[in-house]
């Protein structure tokens, strides 16, 4: 009888450790400096949502939108991968962008599933029909207290996978036709960052490392895509030159259905001028 009782604690310890990390979403804040950074965008708060892979957090995506509003976002980036190309749902990913388009303008970049599942078109007009500012190398102007900014976002290599990433990381960012203003880039990749640098972009949002998917505590992640095992990049804010990278651990899951030490997040960037 103790036996069964040990067993059967373990094994609802075991569920329990596995549902919270995998549905217990953390709000991961950061401060971004530059003395680029308009004056009227001193505070700005950006919210960032990467990687949701399909997956509900309540219902109706309710405890996903609640945790977006709290952080009562200026502005909204999603940086790829919405839909997860072996399982596509779109309407889940409409459910959660209904509500965001509600609390403030909404950015979106294609990651790597939604190049992979060929259904571009359709993801694409049924985000811009919400109000969504899908962005395919192009860039746009993002307007606050009688000041802008430039907001751009390149599409995911996948796109082209005969050209090597970085080559189609110039490329692409050639295409957008960048000004001097300040700019932060939605970009789906991070193990690019070396190319996002060389282009002296301001701030880069990406996503698709998962945060190394599972994490081993005081080591890190253990296997990201394009970065292999024990990655470098998989979450929080890198530097480079003058190019600041913000990596997201994202939401969802994809090949491998389990996040270990590792909770879904959303990022919430406050700008600074330094």
């Amino acid at each position: 009888m103790k036996k069964l009782i040990v067993l059967l604690a373990f094994v609802l310890f075991a569920w329990g450790f596995v549902w919270v990390n995998n549905n217990w979403i953390q709000t991961t804040e950061y401060k971004v400096a530059s003395e680029r950074v308009p004056k009227g965008f001193e505070g700005a708060k950006i919210v960032q949502i990467s990687d949701l892979h399909n997956a509900t957090f309540g219902k109706n995506q309710s405890f996903l939108i609640k945790k977006v509003e709290a952080a009562n976002p200026d502005v909204i980036f999603l940086t790829g991968d919405l839909i997860d190309s072996n399982r596509y749902d779109l309407q889940t990913s409409l459910t959660l962008v209904d509500a965001l388009v509600k609390m403030s303008e909404v950015y979106f970049v294609l990651g790597n599933h939604e190049v992979a599942i060929n259904e571009i078109d359709e993801i694409t007009e049924a985000l811009e029909a919400r109000g969504v500012k899908v962005l395919m190398n192009e860039a746009t102007e993002w307007e606050r207290n009688g000041e802008t900014i430039q907001v751009a976002g390149i599409n995911d290599p996948l796109m082209n996978p005969e050209m090597h990433e970085d080559e189609l990381v110039h490329e692409a960012l050639a295409e957008t036709k960048l000004t001097d203003s300040f700019t932060l880039l939605l970009a789906h990749r991070p193990e690019v960052f070396n190319a996002y640098a060389e282009e002296n972009v301001d701030v880069v949002f990406s996503g698709h490392a998962h945060g190394g998917q599972m994490r081993i505590p005081g080591i890190g992640g253990l296997w990201a895509p394009g970065q292999g095992w024990f990655p470098e990049l998989t979450k929080g804010v890198f530097e480079k030159n003058n190019t600041q990278l913000v990596l997201s651990r994202g939401l969802g899951n994809s090949e491998f259905p389990l996040r270990i030490f590792n909770l879904p997040e959303i990022v919430v960037v406050t700008l600074e001028k330094e």
